[in-house]
């Protein structure tokens, strides 16, 4: 995965292992403009290039999560940090599967809003480090527990 998202800023994705799991994490300037939904090109990129990883390991699923700052975020489309949160995954959970060899029901879409910060505090940076997209790299439980059955 590092591999496939070489030429990417490190303060902008991140690749990193937490409970077992592989996460990769975007910051929200590298897909969106501040409080829009839409993908940008950059973005696009590297989703197209996450896909192609992700349809060769077809043993794992994804969770493609969304997060947001406290702000409280309204619009004429969006009624809040929720609504801007489960927007976003379901907006990079469409770029993935752009990719025909990727299985949609190998993914899900998540909104978690502002409730699972990376850092507290009232600041620029806080609210910059916590507005993210957070693409999850699970193995198929049901495969593995096949495989442990079978030694």
């Amino acid at each position: 995965m590092t591999a496939a998202l070489n030429g990417f800023s490190g303060d902008d994705l991140k690749v990193h292992m937490k409970n077992g799991l592989v996460y990769v994490s975007m910051e929200e300037k590298l897909l969106f403009q501040s409080g829009k939904y839409d993908v940008n090109a950059q973005g696009a990129d590297a989703l197209k290039k996450i896909a192609a990883v992700l349809a060769q390991n077809k043993e794992i699923d994804v969770i493609v999560e969304g997060h947001t700052d406290v702000v409280p975020y309204k619009s004429q489309v969006l009624q809040d940090n929720w609504d801007l949160s489960v927007k976003r995954a379901t907006s990079v959970v469409r770029i993935l599967l752009t990719n025909a060899a990727l299985e949609p029901k190998r993914i899900s879409a998540t909104g978690r809003a502002e409730f699972l910060p990376l850092v507290d505090g009232a600041t620029k940076e806080a609210y910059q480090k916590n507005r993210r997209t957070e693409i999850i790299l699970t193995p198929q439980l049901d495969k593995l527990l096949n495989l442990l059955e079978s030694h």
